[in-house]
């Protein structure tokens, strides 16, 4: 990863004072824009970037729960707010008239540890007229659908079991792993998700009267909805990354409230010409639009990886955030001991991971934070 993090500076660096699509059109450059934009796609766990299907909008959970573990710029807040690294979204695709639901994992990869998936029903109000037994509870279960070897008969297992309100509204959660577990292990055994709700008596409540919103007759705000968060595996480098107790947030920044010109992107802050700066962080803005990805990353419109730049002249102060190595090898160049031994290098000795929100060729909304991608600060190594 942090190889892949240096060809990516080492590409925006080049292309800083151009976008992508101001290359010119010949074939050795199409090459290298081509070339750029496939290693770019691997940094972000891609082959392909996903279609784009148009301005659809994202569930506002996604929405709520990117706010929530990430910054403005898309940084991420505090490792720990996240379960694995991967958050997916999807919507019914049963639309039927029970409350009954499928979902198409396909986008879910075979290497990708499910942790917690959880099925998000939005409960509506019951009827006016509704008198419900003078009960103010119910008992709302979740099954599984599954087939009867030999037979096409079809068995349910309990996932989940809840006590709600009769005359409340708004989202309801339900846990419902084992199912995506044994989907995940056979496709076939996706049959559906299947809704009881029971008085506390025991006796089965008529779903007209306990209504949960669906696909096929309410808002897509509240279509029902299930949520996986998974681990892809993908490891960090071996720097202080994303796991450290510093925030991002913790760390001096350069003023950035809105993303830098393109002429000033194209300039070494405050670098004087003919002037070598000790070692220190400075910024550099990767704008999703230029690229070419905005029709399918709905946030951020882009980050600061910031890089670094700068000499690791002898001494070593200890505002250089030198290794014991680069030390050694500062003071081995000034004495001039061994012959060939160059200055230490101006390098990020802490990385902090983003978050990414957009839509995958599904039209399914994902959550996914990739670790290593902003230079938190810079060191002599």
């Amino acid at each position: 990863m942090r190889a892949l993090l240096t060809s990516l500076c080492a590409l925006l660096c080049a292309a800083a004072a151009r976008p992508f699509n101001a290359f010119p059109a010949d074939t050795e450059s199409e090459e290298v824009r081509s070339a750029a934009i496939k290693r770019l796609l691997e940094v972000f766990g891609m082959e392909d970037p996903p279609a784009v299907h148009g301005h659809k909008q994202p569930p506002q959970y996604m929405l709520d729960l990117y706010n929530t573990v990430a910054d403005v710029d898309g940084v991420t807040r505090d490792p720990s707010l996240l379960e694995g690294n991967t958050v997916r979204s999807f919507f019914d695709r049963l639309r039927s008239e029970q409350v009954e639901f499928r979902f198409n994992l396909s986008s879910v990869t075979k290497t990708e540890k499910i942790l917690t998936a959880e099925l998000h029903l939005f409960k509506l109000r019951p009827q006016a007229a509704l008198a419900f037994n003078r009960h103010h509870f119910c008992q709302v279960s979740i099954y599984q659908l599954m087939e009867v070897s030999g037979s096409n008969s079809t068995d349910r297992k309990l996932l989940s079991s809840r006590l709600l309100p009769v005359h409340s509204s708004g989202w309801e959660v339900f846990t419902i792993t084992p199912a995506v577990w044994s989907w995940m292990t056979d496709e076939g055994s996706n049959l559906r998700l299947h809704v009881v709700v029971r008085t506390l008596g025991g006796s089965q409540v008529d779903l007209k009267l306990i209504r949960f919103a669906s696909g096929r007759h309410h808002h897509p705000s509240k279509q029902p909805m299930l949520v996986l968060f998974t681990d892809d595996g993908r490891q960090s480098a071996t720097l202080q990354s994303s796991d450290s107790e510093e925030s991002a947030s913790t760390l001096p920044q350069f003023p950035m409230s809105a993303p830098p010109s393109r002429s000033a992107r194209s300039l070494d802050y405050g670098e004087d010409l003919g002037v070598s700066k000790p070692c220190q962080r400075w910024p550099l803005y990767v704008d999703f639009e230029e690229i070419g990805w905005s029709g399918w990353i709905v946030s951020p419109r882009g980050y600061n990886a910031y890089h670094c730049k700068g000499s690791c002249p002898f001494p070593l102060g200890q505002n250089m955030r030198p290794t014991n190595h680069a030390t050694v090898q500062s003071i081995i160049n000034a004495l001039k001991l061994v012959r060939g031994i160059q200055t230490p290098c101006c390098v990020p000795d802490k990385l902090y991971s983003i978050n990414l929100l957009y839509f995958d060729d599904d039209e399914n909304v994902v959550l996914k934070q990739y670790n290593d991608m902003v230079a938190g600060s810079c060191g002599c190594h």
